[in-house]
């Protein structure tokens, strides 16, 4: 029976390009995921979509001289070119900046009202008294009172992962003007998470076998320390209006906005909204939020896991009749060559610039090969190269190549009959059909990183039994024999092409061509489509390029100018 299931993947700020870190931390293994899926039969819906109102798009706006809407405009334009660029295969890719975004935050900030789950209460924040403004959370640093670290910013330390408010941190700085804050009172919406703590730890401490340990006793690590009520507005102009109905009865929030925090991961359920009405039918989003059987994961960098395993879990619970995360499957990070990737100091390889030199498919098979599912990972330029040549071209590449340009060479450009098959053949035909349920298995349980490790597995093996069975030998003296054995790696590599679509969608959809199909990889199911004898065939070109040494050296000079 098939499935209802919602890939929600981390809305990326639209501030800055995207690296290599973000690419395999969320939006990669999410695109595996939900390619899976929908290959599998399954009802699909990936979606997310730029973050325009977070402050780091405030802050570079300020420092640029530039608007806001300026900033948004350029990096979600290099987001699309990027995802299509790389093969990220949205349903929906849209943005908070949406009326449709912000009337989905809006109700349901009333409903929280509503429910009981918000209140009005004075707060004391960090004011600049040279800028004249409160501060946004993002526009303070300072060190961090659990770990002292020294840049942790005023919602959150990147260091050990703990949420914070501004004026926990010691020594604060405001990041525009420098200037030691001052506290002044300031009355906001908060959001009773202490209210919440009961119905969260009962969602956290049910069901959730499935998780990754480090997102689930992280999650749980912080419900034993202890929840506290968080603003959910802001003294902000650049954001979502507090809704008028509400505003007309609290002034104070006239000029307030809806926290991004809390408005950012709405996003999720509004861009389902809009694949609805997109769709043609508006009420479809209630399939994945509504229906108890729907799964809802939410692909995530680890640095994100307290919004989706607390914050946004207890909006849900709080509005109530809306599905929780079925799961987080929160990646560790990427590192640069053995430091954390940086934009400030240009440590990355920034997506679309990478596109201009190189295939998509590489880059995403590197980062794929090293996905970081229980620990950091570290892509360097070495690593990428060997991954191409050694593994991509030598083995994957090479086993496509030579058995195709050897039949259609030898059998007329057609899959050859093989005759009766011995138990050699057999066996791998039979391996062929197991793995390829093996790395379905895999990708449903979100180990990326293993189903890649299991088809690989396989192409080793054909390229074994090609090795020994030795087709440009015995086709001299017995061509029978030369058939089976090209027919056999021929299925082999049928199984492949569906294995690893969806870590490699084009060069297998180059490959599905090759192979004379008529449909399309996900059409075709994921199954192993047996090739027939007499069916024609295309020469093949090589599916990868071998790149040279010196591309190590280049690159890397690219790294910190």
């Amino acid at each position: 029976m098939s499935e209802n299931i919602l890939v929600c993947i981390a809305w990326p700020y639209a501030n800055g390009p995207l690296h290599h870190g973000q690419l395999g931390g969320a939006y990669l293994p999410g695109d595996i995921f939900a390619r899976y899926h929908r290959a599998k039969g399954n009802h699909v819906a990936m979606v997310s979509g730029s973050d325009v109102h977070g402050t780091p798009i405030t802050v570079r706006a300020e420092r640029e001289g530039r608007s806001p809407e300026e900033v948004v405009a350029e990096f979600h334009a290099s987001f699309l070119r990027t995802w299509e660029g790389i093969g990220i295969s949205w349903d929906v890719f849209t943005s908070t900046g949406t009326e449709n975004h912000a009337r989905v935050v809006q109700d349901l900030f009333r409903r929280l009202i509503d429910n009981g789950y918000m209140y009005t209460a004075s707060q004391t924040l960090l004011y600049d008294p040279v800028d004249h403004r409160f501060l946004p959370d993002r526009y303070v640093e300072g060190t961090c009172p659990h770990c002292a670290f020294e840049q942790a910013r005023g919602d959150q330390c990147d260091d050990c992962g703990r949420q914070l408010d501004a004026t926990d941190l010691i020594d604060p700085r405001s990041k525009t003007s420098g200037a030691t804050p001052e506290l002044r009172e300031s009355e906001h919406y908060l959001l009773k998470l202490t209210a919440l703590e009961e119905p969260l730890a009962a969602w956290l401490g049910s069901g959730k076998e499935h998780w990754r340990k480090h997102v689930l006793n992280f999650s749980q690590g912080m419900l034993r320390e202890g929840l506290k009520d968080r603003a959910i507005t802001r003294d902000i102009s650049w954001g979502i209006a507090v809704p008028a109905d509400v505003v007309a009865k609290t002034p104070s929030m006239a000029e307030k906005r809806i926290y991004v925090w809390f408005e950012a991961v709405i996003g999720y359920l509004s861009a389902t909204m809009e694949w609805a009405e997109q769709s043609g039918d508006a009420e479809a989003w209630k399939v994945f939020w509504e229906q108890p059987d729907a799964k809802i994961y939410n692909f995530i960098g680890k640095d994100n896991v307290p919004f989706h395993t607390i914050i946004w879990p207890g909006i849900l619970l709080a509005a109530g009749g809306l599905n929780l995360p079925y799961d987080v499957p929160a990646n560790q990070y990427i590192t640069m060559s053995g430091s954390k990737a940086s934009t400030s100091q240009n440590w990355a390889v920034w997506v679309e610039d990478y596109l201009t030199r190189y295939d998509p498919d590489p880059l995403r098979y590197a980062l794929a090969s090293q996905m970081p599912e229980t620990s950091d990972s570290d892509f360097s330029w070495g690593e990428f190269l060997r991954r191409n040549n050694d593994e991509l071209v030598a083995t994957w590449g090479n086993l496509v190549n030579r058995t195709l340009t050897f039949t259609v060479k030898n059998f007329d450009g057609a899959v050859p009959d093989p005759g009766p098959l011995d138990p050699a053949s057999m066996h791998l035909l039979d391996q062929a059909r197991s793995t390829l349920d093996q790395v379905g298995e895999s990708i449903a349980a979100v180990h990326l990183r293993q189903g890649l490790q299991q088809a690989f597995a396989l192409a080793q093996e054909a390229n074994r039994y090609l090795d020994t069975t030795a087709p440009w030998r015995t086709i001299k003296e017995d061509r029978q024999a030369a058939a089976r054995s090209l027919y056999t790696v021929l299925n082999v590599i049928a199984a492949l092409r569906t294995a690893l679509w969806p870590y490699l969608p084009f060069s297998c959809e180059e490959l599905n061509d090759f192979l004379g199909a008529t449909a399309s990889i996900p059409e075709q199911g994921w199954s192993l489509q047996a090739l027939q004898p007499g069916a024609k065939l295309q020469t093949p070109h090589p599916l990868f390029k071998k790149l040279d040494h010196a591309i190590v050296e280049a690159e890397e000079a690219r790294l910190g100018s």
